[in-house]
């Protein structure tokens, strides 16, 4: 990992700080993360052939996630230990509750102007249609979602309101509602960063320009890979703050307040998931409108016009027909009415 340090240089008798590349100790975080998307694409290019390698590494995630499950139980008891023993190496201890404070506050008001401006905005603009009444008939999931704290856990809840409140056909909420809770993760990425910067202050870091875009494509590739469970988005927090090189063990203050961020995260990521699938109905029955429009066929005669019998003169009852010099029909006076 390279960092950048300033050295003084003397150009033109004007003394300048020259940047300067240097190393540092510790893990290519943001380097995995592309190789991994990579390879990723490289294993879907094989076929078959790579069937077998993709389904170690997904059997390797499952049983990950059940060790992660197995640890959240002794969660309480590890975090207590690890606040306390920050909470002693301070040597202000109300600077360190106003900034957890602090970042609790921003976390949700950032989640709010999220879920209830940004999210609804992006379905009206699409669909034309009232947002806030779609989100009425996802109340309970949402709920659902701030109670139990896990986005896999709102799933079948999250199927069954979308089709039967707000008209979701159950090929689309059954496609993108699993899709989205495994990688639409708009509320994690939002924390992460959120929490990356928290942890850069307290701990009197600068963050440049590149720290910070390091921040963001970290952020939205882990996010992905977030697993739809408590406290998810902390296990790949410790990514974003290996990239930029900062303390992972401050992740202890963030768990202090997790349980407040982290409800707020997954509420955000099942909504996001919620409109994605409102926005491909909208699509699905613009589509089939359209199709459904009886389009005008041109025929083509091949008799000529003069072929064609006189309907008008046959049918009417107030003439008659008498044969001419040629043999032809020929229109003679008109019978009287009377």
């Amino acid at each position: 990992v390279y960092a950048t340090s300033y050295k003084e240089r003397l150009f033109n008798g004007t003394q300048v700080k020259v940047p300067m590349g240097v190393e540092v100790e510790g893990m290519n975080i943001l380097g995995l993360v592309v190789f991994a998307i990579i390879f990723g694409v490289a294993l879907r290019k094989l076929g078959p052939e790579g069937e077998l390698l993709i389904r170690f590494f997904n059997s390797f995630n499952d049983a990950t996630m059940v060790l992660v499950s197995w640890i959240m139980w002794y969660a309480p008891v590890g975090i207590l230990f690890l606040v306390a023993g920050k909470i002693v190496e301070m040597e202000d201890v109300g600077m360190l509750f106003a900034s957890l404070g602090k970042y609790t506050l921003c976390c949700l008001l950032g989640h709010a102007i999220h879920g209830l401006l940004v999210l609804p905005f992006i379905y009206f603009f699409f669909t034309r249609k009232n947002p806030y009444r779609f989100l009425w008939g996802i109340v309970t999931p949402l709920a659902t979602a701030f109670g139990t704290s896990s986005s896999s856990a709102t799933l079948p809840l999250m199927m069954k309101c979308v089709e039967e409140k707000n008209g979701v056909a159950k090929h689309i909420s059954r496609f993108i509602l699993p899709i989205g809770a495994t990688v639409n993760m708009d509320g994690a990425a939002l924390f992460q960063c959120v929490a990356a910067v928290f942890i850069a202050q307290l701990n009197q870091r600068s963050l440049d320009f590149v720290k910070i875009i390091t921040i963001l494509v970290t952020a939205t590739a882990s996010s992905v890979g977030a697993a739809g469970i408590p406290a998810g988005g902390v296990l790949t927090l410790a990514i974003i703050l290996e990239a930029i090189s900062l303390p992972v063990h401050d992740i202890s203050l963030i768990l202090a307040v997790d349980w407040l961020v982290d409800r707020s995260c997954t509420v955000l990521n099942v909504e996001g998931d919620a409109f994605g699938a409102g926005l491909l109905q909208n699509y699905v029955d613009r589509t089939e409108s359209r199709s459904s429009v009886p389009e005008l066929i041109h025929v083509k005669s091949e008799a000529p016009l003069a072929a064609l019998p006189d309907h008008t003169e046959e049918g009417n009852p107030l003439l008659k027909r008498c044969p001419g010099p040629a043999g032809d029909a020929d229109t003679c006076e008109k019978e009287s009415v009377m």
